[in-house]
């Protein structure tokens, strides 16, 4: 696993796929290319001082590194945005919360236009 360090990666990142958590915010993207699956951490300003955000960065890196990468995907970068309950959650359930995260990530998303759906006036689209 490498790690996501430039801002266009993280942009990119920002606009596929997210799953949301108590402690964290799991965006995902899968990418044309065929290297290895990266992975970026982030936490704002908003969730505390330095010494906090530090400390929510380094629970979640550890919460990545004991997930199996079974569990994500090749060719895919993963972002982890951090909030403030990472601070005072339990560890096993921020594991736990990651590995839902990532199946959450990888089920097909719902069409906005479904054709099936049936209209205001209770009829059925052809």
């Amino acid at each position: 696993m490498d790690r996501l360090r430039q801002r266009a990666d993280f942009l990119a990142v920002a606009n596929g796929a997210r799953a949301n958590t108590t402690a964290f915010v799991l965006q995902g993207r899968r990418r044309d290319d065929q290297g290895p699956i990266r992975v970026g951490y982030t936490v704002t300003k908003k969730n505390g001082t330095a010494t906090e955000r530090n400390r929510i960065r380094r629970r979640l890196r550890e919460v990545m590194r004991r997930v199996d990468a079974v569990f994500m995907r090749p060719h895919h970068d993963y972002v982890l945005v951090g909030r403030r309950d990472a601070l005072t959650r339990d560890f096993a359930t921020m594991i736990d919360d990651l590995r839902s995260a990532l199946r959450r990530l990888d089920r097909p998303a719902q069409k906005a236009g479904n054709k099936s759906a049936p209209n205001p006036n209770g009829m059925t689209r052809p």
